[in-house]
């Protein structure tokens, strides 16, 4: 369970932190403020980074579907930390990117 919990989490956090980072550049294209850009990029892809980081909606759906009527508990429950560490990931790298960009 660890094993799936711990890679969701990063990927979050890099999704965050990457397409922050990355997407930044633009800022700089475009002469805006390559900090607020970053802001609003890594509060846009918090949502984009949680469903990423689980491998989609719909197969964890179906698979929550199919459990909830079997009444496996202990699927539901690791499907929800699965669901809590990417946010957690997501979460993280926002906060890290509002840090380095001197606070909202």
């Amino acid at each position: 369970m660890l094993s799936r919990i711990v890679p969701v989490f990063f990927i979050a956090l890099g999704i965050v932190l990457g397409g922050s980072f990355i997407g930044s550049i633009g800022g700089i294209l475009i002469h805006q403020s390559p900090l607020k850009i970053m802001l609003d990029i890594a509060d846009n892809l918090k949502l984009y980074a949680i469903l990423s980081a689980i491998g989609g909606t719909f197969a964890n759906l179906r698979l929550l579907e199919g459990v909830f009527f079997q009444g496996n508990l202990m699927i539901i429950i690791q499907q929800i930390l699965v669901l809590i560490s990417a946010f957690f990931g997501a979460q993280l790298g926002y906060w890290l990117i509002v840090i380095f960009c001197g606070g909202k």
